[in-house]
């Protein structure tokens, strides 16, 4: 059957999907994601490139915890 051969009482008895509200988009797991790559470039060149690699890692990682810990995602 074709969405378009529903009846309308098919439709009555529809739902809205859950949630209705969607979570804010966030760039914590951007962040995340680009400190592990410069500490896996990093070990490739240079320890320096590793090292602002963890710094970033950190801040992705302490940024996304604690959105999702108060609720603002």
């Amino acid at each position: 059957m074709y969405p378009s051969e529903y009846s309308p009482q098919d439709q009555a008895n529809w739902n809205t999907p859950l949630p209705e509200k969607l979570p804010r988009p966030t760039y914590m797991p951007f962040v995340f994601a680009f400190g592990v790559v410069l500490m896996t470039f990093g070990l490739l060149t240079t320890l320096a490139i590793s090292v602002v690699g963890l710094v970033v890692f950190v801040i992705g990682l302490a940024g996304w915890i604690g959105e999702w810990q108060h609720g603002e995602i």
